[in-house]
């Protein structure tokens, strides 16, 4: 009887793990946890805590049924490379002069090459940085810079492609300094705080911090097959003697005919290198050079009631003043009080004249307002606007030679 029992029992259990081993077996994956309740609750949690936004209104002109000269196939243009946008950055300065200059080394050598606008942003945090601990702190650090520091930068450091240096990590789309720059604030506060000035150790931390969010730049590179550093490239390649090129400001409240310091932030290393003339030549000036073929890196305010991004066009309402009244003193009162300001930095690649023998001037913009409109980088600006907005302008000395001999040398 146990004989049979055990039989029975050795039988089921070989059939049992011959079941088993009969069985497909189960496998694992990894997967992303949903919880799609979760996400209900969350959202109603939120949405009870949500406080209600209120929808910030600017005044603006009104536009509407209005037509503005803004066929861009009218425009006579200086060549430029296309636009391209300058992200969530401060470096309109940049951008627009190295824009301008790319278009200079098109006019005057017939090479066409895209620079790299935030190489010249990397070194000139370094310098603003150098001149704050130099200061011991009271130096004005911050992303914006005026057109001339293109060119003081370049001495320095030379300038590379944009294939060289384009300050995107891989896989970024657009250039976002939030988070660099408010670091490198946080960190200088420190320094002033602490009274912590070593000037090299301070650098190196700058740099340090610009390399993790815009890479490291480099120190040589090939081009086109032929190996460069930044200054050979600018000797060899671009061929721009940087001492060629001079900056033009129409400001009442400075002596005309003297150069003088622009009085604005962005000026931040106080240069005093501005040729100042009245308003009546400044204007001539901007005429007859994009006559002429040149262009101009300018810069100004460009938050004003006839400025709309959808419309593409910078204009100045009558009930801001008339055109007849636009002259050195309006131009001057507006500085004063502020309602002028030293906003963004563009480079004027064209011009149209009306049917009413006024200028209208095709302007290159980084900026993401420049987007909103059909024509995408692109605004058209009133000559009105221009005279009285648009503070100062980067230009090549050759269009400005008789202008420049009636300078007053003390």
């Amino acid at each position: 009887m146990r004989k049979i029992i055990l039989i029975l029992i050795l039988s089921f259990l070989s059939g049992y793990v011959t079941n088993i081993t009969a069985q497909n077996r189960d496998k694992g994956k990894m997967v992303v946890y949903k919880n799609e309740f979760w996400q209900v609750i969350k959202k109603g949690i939120e949405d009870f805590n949500k406080k209600p936004v209120v929808q910030k209104k600017t005044f603006k002109m009104d536009m509407t049924g209005m037509k503005f000269p803004t066929d861009i196939t009218k425009y006579k243009q200086v060549w430029h490379l296309s636009p391209i946008s300058q992200g969530n950055t401060g470096t309109c300065w940049s951008y627009s002069t190295t824009s301008f200059y790319e278009s200079e080394v098109k006019r005057l050598h017939n090479k066409e090459v895209r620079l790299s606008p935030i190489w010249t942003a990397y070194w000139e945090f370094v310098e603003k940085a150098r001149r704050f601990v130099q200061r011991r702190g009271d130096s004005y650090f911050a992303q914006g810079s005026e057109g001339n520091a293109v060119a003081r930068i370049w001495k320095k450091y030379g300038v590379v492609p944009m294939e060289a240096y384009t300050g995107l990590l891989p896989g970024q789309k657009f250039h976002d300094h939030s988070k660099m720059f408010a670091e490198m604030k946080s960190y200088l506060d420190g320094l002033k705080k602490s009274n912590a000035w070593n000037e090299e150790e301070a650098i190196e931390t700058i740099k340090a911090i610009m390399n993790h969010y815009i890479g490291t730049p480099p120190a040589e590179f090939t081009f086109k097959g032929k190996k460069y550093t930044p200054k050979s490239f600018l000797k060899d390649f671009l061929q721009l003697n940087m001492n060629d090129y001079v900056e033009i400001l129409s400001l009442k409240e400075k002596p005309y005919w003297k150069q003088v310091e622009y009085p604005v932030p962005d000026n931040w290393w106080h240069s005093d290198e501005y040729y100042n003339v009245p308003l009546d030549v400044y204007m001539q000036i901007i005429k007859k050079s994009i006559r002429d073929g040149y262009s101009m890196a300018i810069g100004g305010d460009v938050s004003e009631a006839g400025y709309n991004s959808h419309a593409e066009v910078a204009v100045v309402p009558t009930f801001d003043i008339p055109s007849q009244y636009i002259d050195d003193n309006a131009r001057q009162f507006r500085f004063s009080n502020g309602s002028t300001t030293d906003d963004h930095g563009i480079h004027l690649v064209g011009y149209y004249m009306d049917k009413n023998g006024k200028d209208w001037y095709l302007i290159k913009d980084s900026g993401s307002g420049s987007r909103n409109g059909k024509h995408k980088g692109y605004y058209f600006y009133s000559e009105d606007y221009v005279k009285l907005k648009i503070m100062g302008f980067t230009i090549n000395k050759n269009a400005v030679k008789d202008i420049l001999k009636k300078f007053k040398v003390d």
